[in-house]
């Protein structure tokens, strides 16, 4: 299959995918933001997530230069109501335009990392880099490492125990092409044991009896 039907079939199946609207500054210390929808959380323990980002003519993108040189970034969330503001920063303007300015965005500084984050997300992730994985085709896995996680305050349940009411962040996926998703209708499914589990097998089995 070719390079672009093989990218249309995978984006089209693998949905709905998460947004990490990224901060980053660079050597001068100039503000960066982009948006990324290959973007998932690896591991708990330690806490990592990793970014898809691919080059642009053949160059790393502002945000994977970013990265590498600094070392650290901000992962904000996107929700339906920032959806407007995030097509803007997905416009590729020139390096040195600030393109947060330029949706109507306000940032705040993070706690650790020289990157703000985005005041209006509801959830910020500061993050260190950790390392570049080479996919070839020009894309890049950037591994990266959460230091510090921001999260409003009318979304938290219960802080020690890192429970959050999940259906109030109104956050927006990315679908097919100019597809996307909001969390608007979640449901909840508990996990059965072992024991429920033969236990609906006995019954099953009971019924043909």
């Amino acid at each position: 299959m070719d390079v672009k039907p093989r990218y249309n079939l995978l984006s089209s199946l693998i949905v709905p995918r998460p947004i990490a609207w990224v901060t980053t500054v660079d050597a001068a210390g100039r503000v960066n933001a982009a948006p990324f929808s290959f973007f998932n959380l690896m591991a708990g323990t330690p806490p990592v997530v990793v970014l898809g980002i691919g080059n642009r003519d053949g160059a790393p993108k502002d945000t994977a230069r970013n990265i590498v040189d600094t070392g650290e970034f901000v992962i904000n969330l996107v929700t339906a109501g920032l959806l407007d503001a995030m097509n803007v920063i997905a416009v590729d303007f020139d390096a040195d335009v600030d393109e947060i300015s330029e949706a109507g965005l306000e940032t705040v500084a993070s706690h650790a990392v020289a990157p703000p984050r985005i005041a209006a997300s509801p959830v910020a992730l500061e993050c260190n880099f950790t390392q570049t994985v080479a996919l070839g085709q020009g894309r890049n896995m950037v591994v990266d490492a959460v230091s510090h996680a921001h999260v409003r305050d009318d979304i938290v349940i219960d802080e020690r125990r890192g429970h959050v009411d999940a259906s109030r962040l109104d956050v927006v996926a990315r679908m097919h092409g100019g597809g996307w998703y909001t969390t608007v209708s979640p449901f909840r499914l508990d996990r059965i044991t072992l024991a429920d589990s033969k236990s609906q097998s006995s019954d099953a089995a009971g019924a043909f009896t």
